[in-house]
């Protein structure tokens, strides 16, 4: 975190100044309005919350911030956007790590007992520098409520609000074209209208905004009813404190999730299929009835529950809209958007549910920002539906192939029927990235571009998340990853991995990008930085050198490496970084060494393409296609 920029502030550097601009004015008339204040809409609001000029409304028909939450995995690749947001420590401190996965099935010899079958890794070496972890979502909510709170906008939700009305003028009548009812969730109250330049519905479910643009779930469900439970527990079952799958004989399957702070932990237990028509609330399921169902699942180990902090039983069902907007067959651009289950719903074994719902919100987010603060033309807002949707679908796939597998009975001989135990554990290990998140791969587009110059490194691949990697800052010498050089702020980045010549040599194509930036008008820091603003206000150029630190000065870097800045003109000094001696970035993430090369990183952390230093016109042709001149 860089601040002091503009001038000497004392207190707490996470609450940033407030304009008086941001804590007033007409709040009948906004530019996005979000209805839902659970992990989408608050990923959502935490983005738009660091630009003041936005003016944002985020509505929730709770009553009050959760205390209790539902979902808790967060994968590795949602702690990595933690850490672009600034409370991913925070999360590390209080979560449990699923550092292990065990299996049990059936004892072969005895078929009535269980026993351990396999105990595997959790996620594979090298995937992330962040661990998959469990928290309640109310610590989730807690810290996103307050990075939207220390924000310039100092936003923050307004309760006991529900959508009653949603309706969307035609193109060119207006600024603002969604017209939007509020009234109060319960009892007497105000009811509202408010008008918006552009609406998002994190809704859940049963959303409101769906219905009102017209959009439907589509799906089954698998007629399988399901408990879970947060339980204080006393048992000898020897696997409480690591992720676990049971699959028993004849009295069902579990999943165990321990939880933070050392003693909770989670049972998903499966219960009775269901017939047709029916629903699970025609069961009248008790929580007695889960904890018998855990225990005849567990046999011979005793289970003995203490206390149930929260219960609830659900149907397994896999749905999915065909569009998350309400973009028409007219070509008019978006303006109401459906994110998280809103628009995908499924099962929670898989523990994506949260995850891929506020992945929605970060792939949304910058979109709306670039278009509200002029950087980019709205049909950039397009490309929000067609690339989330496709992630969707593979989350669909691969959770109905999961929740199947989990509900089958498993062979107790090997001739027997049911799954085999074994295969059930190899589906876990193949899909390994998937369920971290890391596999999210989005298709060439005007944003992804075809991966013509990936084997200038193989790995960092196009359309995929940019992974990070070790390495050291010139200038203070400090061990860092690179990825967290760049926070969620709406910019760019442009990662220069450095041809073998030293910096200041006259063959060096570093050095002859950093002109090309610099000085030439076709570059695109000179194209579409707005006059006045920092040269890397909205593209961020990062360099990565072969040299050891020790062996370079800041004297040898390009100008644009040590760029003035702010109204003082202070120097950046955290632009270029050295390979980690123990762990060499280039080797890493198969940097051609001869060559380097240049990465294109979207906002949302997404490599968009990898191309030659040198390639500046193609360099200057991407972003012409994306952003607007300043």
């Amino acid at each position: 975190m860089q601040f002091h920029l503009n001038g000497f502030r004392p207190g707490d550097p996470a609450i940033a100044p407030a304009p008086a601009a941001a804590l007033q004015g007409d709040r009948a008339e906004v530019d996005v309005l979000i209805v839902g204040a659970g992990p989408t809409g608050l990923t959502l609001a935490a983005q738009l919350a660091a630009f003041p000029e936005i003016r944002t409304r985020i509505v929730e028909q709770k009553p009050g911030r959760l205390t209790l939450g539902q979902a808790d995995g967060i994968a590795c690749r949602t702690v990595e956007m933690f850490q672009a947001l600034g409370f991913a420590e925070k999360v590390l401190k209080e979560a449990y790590w699923v550092n292990e996965m065990t299996f049990w099935r059936p004892d072969p010899a005895a078929p009535a007992r269980i026993l351990r079958s396999g105990r595997v890794q959790d996620t594979e070496d090298g995937l992330s520098e962040f661990p998959h972890v469990i928290l309640n979502q109310a610590r989730v909510h807690d810290f996103f409520l307050e990075v939207m709170q220390n924000a310039p906008a100092r936003l923050a939700p307004e309760y006991s609000r529900r959508v009653t009305g949603l309706a969307v003028a035609p193109e060119g009548s207006g600024s603002h074209p969604v017209s939007v009812t509020l009234a109060p969730t319960e009892g007497e109250g105000p009811t509202e209208t408010l008008r918006a330049r552009y609406v998002v519905g994190c809704d859940g479910a049963r959303s409101a905004v769906r219905r009102a643009i017209g959009a439907e779930l589509h799906g089954d469900a698998a007629n399988q009813a399901w408990g879970v439970m947060d339980v204080l527990a006393v048992t000898d079952f020897p696997d409480l404190r690591l992720k676990t799958a049971v699959h028993s004989a004849a009295e069902g399957n579990l999943l165990i999730i321990p939880r933070e702070g050392g003693y909770l932990a989670r049972f998903y237990i499966e219960l009775d299929k269901l017939s047709a028509n029916e629903r699970v609330a025609d069961r009248a399921i008790t929580v007695d009835r889960l904890i018998a169902a855990a225990q005849r699942i567990l046999s011979p180990y005793r289970f003995e529950v203490k206390e149930v902090a929260w219960w609830s039983v659900y149907e397994i069902g896999q749905r999915l809209c065909d569009r998350f907007d309400n973009a028409g067959p007219d070509g008019d651009p978006p303006r109401v958007f459906i994110a998280g289950d809103a628009c995908h719903t499924h099962s929670p074994k898989a523990g994506q549910g949260m995850n891929v719902s506020m992945q929605d919100a970060f792939n949304l987010g910058w979109k709306l920002i670039h278009v509200l603060t002029g950087r980019a033309a709205p049909e950039l807002l397009r490309s929000y539906s067609a690339e989330r949707r496709s992630v969707a679908r593979e989350l669909i796939d691969f959770d109905r192939e999961l929740a199947r597998m989990f509900s089958a009975r498993p062979k107790t001989t090997a001739e027997g029927e049911g799954i085999n135990p074994a295969a059930f554990q190899d589906y876990f290990l193949r899909h390994g990235r998937f369920t971290a998140g890391t596999a999210t791969r989005y298709a060439p587009s005007a944003l992804t571009g075809d991966g013509a110059h990936q084997a200038l490194a193989t790995g960092l691949t196009v359309g995929m998340r940019f992974h990070s990697a070790p390495v050291i800052r010139l200038a203070d010498a400090k061990p860092m990853q690179l990825g967290h050089a760049g926070g969620a702020d709406g910019r760019w980045r442009l990662y220069a991995f450095a041809d073998a010549a030293a910096p200041d040599a006259p063959e060096s194509r570093l050095a002859a990008l950093c002109r090309f930036l610099a000085e030439a008008p076709a570059s695109p820091l000179r194209r579409h930085t707005p006059a006045g603003a920092d040269l890397d206000a909205v593209i961020d150029l990062r360099a990565v050198l072969q040299q050891p630190h020790r062996s370079l000065a800041l004297a040898q870097l390009p100008p644009l490496l040590r760029p003035a800045k702010g109204r003082f003109g202070l120097t950046d000094y955290e632009k270029a970084f050295c390979p980690d001696p123990a762990q060499d970035i280039f080797d890493l993430r198969g940097i051609d060494r001869a060559q380097g090369c240049l990465v294109i990183a979207r906002p949302d952390q997404h490599v968009a393409e990898v191309l030659p230093l040198d390639a500046h016109a193609a360099l200057a042709a991407y972003f012409a296609g994306v952003l607007l001149p300043a």
